[in-house]
């Protein structure tokens, strides 16, 4: 009876000290658990914006205050004073907004000049083109915006008129840095400027500047997110119009006269813009026969009318 005792005193023993030691355990894990959150959770003190900034805007300590940030996850180039922060007179680059940490890399470093070039990257130029009203998407492009650059100018060649012009895509996507001296991207209420300020790499400057030589140069507005760009093609007058009509010349006379528009002739297949009755089409559908001066002409009949 006393061994059976003894050996029961023996068990209890044995299982006591198992569930001491994961009783510890587990405890032990808890304390290292919050250890670890107690250490994510250490703040650490960081200059942050107390005000809106725009580009060019002194840091002072009107603007700047000290704020709690997770020590593990402070931003590269924070600073941990406001003076530091404001040191030479240093001026925002780009806007920052209230409560945001002040970066190293979103001031001016310590000769306090608010530049463009600091917030151009590597391989990008900034260049500068005229606008108006109808250039400038009557005033809608805003520093920020990502705009298409068209160029409208005359066709090339010794028979183009002054009407046969021609328009081009000659960039996509292009950042716009600025509006005349507006840089601040926080700033969306239209104004109609005069000259646009685009980031593009050095191919763009020199056809942007060639550009400017040729024709007119005009801006189209763009979704920020689109940043597909398609088959580019030229448009020319003829285009615009649904039929592509054409005014013969008059014999004797070295262009189309005023009383001419009524007889006006739809270009077809076929037909040459200097001999439209060179070729006569044939119509499936029904057409009726025109005889002027001995000539005759072929049309079709336009059904719906």
């Amino acid at each position: 009876m006393n061994q059976r005792n003894s050996f029961i005193l023996g068990i209890s023993i044995v299982i006591g000290l198992i569930a001491i030691y994961l009783a510890n355990a587990y405890f032990s894990g808890v304390v290292t658990r919050e250890e670890k959150i107690a250490e994510q959770a250490r703040m650490a003190r960081i200059v942050v914006a107390s005000q809106d900034l725009a580009f060019g805007v002194p840091l002072t300590p009107q603007n700047l205050r000290l704020a709690n940030w997770p020590a593990n996850s402070v931003p590269t180039g924070a600073f941990t004073t406001v003076e530091q922060a404001t040191k030479n007179g240093r001026v925002a680059l780009r806007p920052i907004v209230i409560g945001e940490p002040v970066l190293a890399s979103k001031v001016s470093g310590l000769d306090g000049r608010a530049t463009l070039s600091a917030n151009l990257p590597a391989g990008k130029v900034a260049y500068s083109v005229s606008i108006d009203a109808v250039a400038g998407v009557g005033g809608f492009v805003r520093p920020g915006d990502v705009v298409d650059v068209l160029l409208t100018r005359q066709i090339p060649g010794e028979g183009a008129t002054g009407s046969d012009k021609m328009t081009d895509v000659i960039l996509e996507s292009v950042p716009v840095l600025g509006i005349d001296q507006v840089l601040n991207e926080n700033s969306t209420e239209p104004v109609v400027g005069k000259t646009a300020t685009l980031e593009v790499d050095t191919l763009g400057a020199q056809k942007l500047a060639l550009a400017r030589e040729l024709g007119n140069i005009s801006l189209t507005l763009r979704n920020v997110q689109d940043q597909i760009t398609g088959a580019r093609s030229t448009v020319i007058a003829r285009q615009l119009s649904a039929n592509r009509y054409y005014i013969p010349a008059k014999k004797g006379s070295s262009g189309p006269p005023a009383q001419m528009a009524s007889a006006a002739i739809p270009l077809r297949a076929g037909m040459l813009p200097g001999n439209p009755f060179a070729a006569i089409p044939r119509f499936k559908g029904p057409s009726m026969t025109i005889v002027r001066g001995g000539k005759t002409s072929e049309y079709e009949v336009q059904r719906g009318y």
